[in-house]
């Protein structure tokens, strides 16, 4: 290689590396947004919240919460979409937004793998499967028995056609071939309200919903969606554990930022998000909320992220939901 281009070569990577090494260095240099596309008050919103300031401490600017609801996440995550690639706009990433609608809806105005870059996730919520204690089941294995002793007439209650405890149960039916008739509410609360009543007789719910009806002896537990117990009711098997092996269905919320944010902003908010989540007083608040906290890398994420679209794709299309 003649010499002038060889000393050019080197030094637009020198140029490069400097460029990086500024970006690490000046970011943030003034205050970021932190898109929640739920609304106040929402679980997403509470974890936020908590999170927000102690971030804030870390990187030396405020970290303020900004909530955009609407069409099940998807007008915050579009704001996130179109916003500038400068890790200024973060989004609150759930699985709803990027994993569900996509294919509920049929159409979304962003591309939940092209537009986004994962940060890390923050928690996973698992949804506890409940019966009312009429049905006289004291397990999964018992709950198949009897599901299967009268096909189509158990009936169980969701907050909705397309939310996550109606896709869950969709996956619990199909793994377990049921034939259970389902009854979309519009809201959690009046589906928890007609299975407190023995009118429907099940559901996947999260435990900050359900959790203290069963301490009540209102509800009996029989197992849980995610992968392993959780630390709010160890004693609970996991739906894997009785006897459907791999199992799995958790609402999980991280962090992303719009595609082309630079590597270094990327990597230095990974950091500091994994270093606030390290605080014991952080992690059991969350455990009180049934929230495990499941930290990952970016790219572990962002492929996490990918992977979720297709298995509720296939959930969704067999189920026949619709957005209510």
């Amino acid at each position: 290689m003649p010499y002038h281009r060889l000393a050019r070569s080197i030094v637009v990577s020198m140029l490069l590396a400097l460029s990086g090494f500024g970006h690490a260095q000046s970011y943030p240099n003034r205050p970021i947004r932190w898109v929640v596309p739920f609304s106040a008050g929402s679980t997403s919103d509470v974890v936020a919240r908590a999170i927000a300031p102690r971030l804030a401490d870390l990187l030396g600017q405020p970290v303020s919460v900004d909530n955009r609801p609407g069409a099940g996440g998807v007008i915050g995550t579009d704001l996130v979409a179109k916003a500038p690639a400068d890790g200024y706009t973060l989004l609150f990433a759930g699985n709803a937004p990027l994993a569900v609608n996509v294919t509920l809806q049929g159409k979304v105005p962003y591309d939940p793998v092209k537009d986004f870059v994962g940060i890390t996730q923050l928690v996973a919520a698992s949804y506890l499967l409940v019966v009312h204690p009429s049905l006289g089941v004291n397990n999964v294995a018992e709950l198949v028995a009897a599901a299967r002793a009268r096909p189509g007439k158990l009936n169980y209650g969701s907050p909705g056609n397309g939310t996550g405890s109606h896709l869950t149960m969709e996956l619990f039916k199909t793994a377990a071939g049921l034939d259970i008739s389902h009854v979309p509410y519009k809201g959690s609360a009046p589906a928890i309200t007609d299975l407190l009543a023995g009118q429907v007789q099940l559901m996947f719910e999260p435990v900050a919903s359900v959790g203290p009806h069963v301490r009540a002896g209102k509800l009996k537990a029989l197992a849980m969606s995610s992968a392993k117990r959780i630390a709010a009711m160890p004693d609970i098997p996991t739906v894997a554990e009785s006897g459907f092996p791999g199992f799995q269905s958790e609402a999980w919320i991280g962090v992303a930022v719009r595609s082309g944010t630079p590597h270094d902003i990327v990597v230095k908010l990974h950091d500091a998000l994994i270093k606030v989540l390290q605080a014991p007083d952080l992690r059991e608040q969350f455990g009180k909320l049934g929230l495990e906290l499941t930290t990952s890398n970016p790219e572990t994420f962002t492929a996490f992220i990918k992977s979720e679209i297709p298995k509720w794709a296939k959930v969704i299309r067999d189920s026949g939901a619709k957005v209510d």
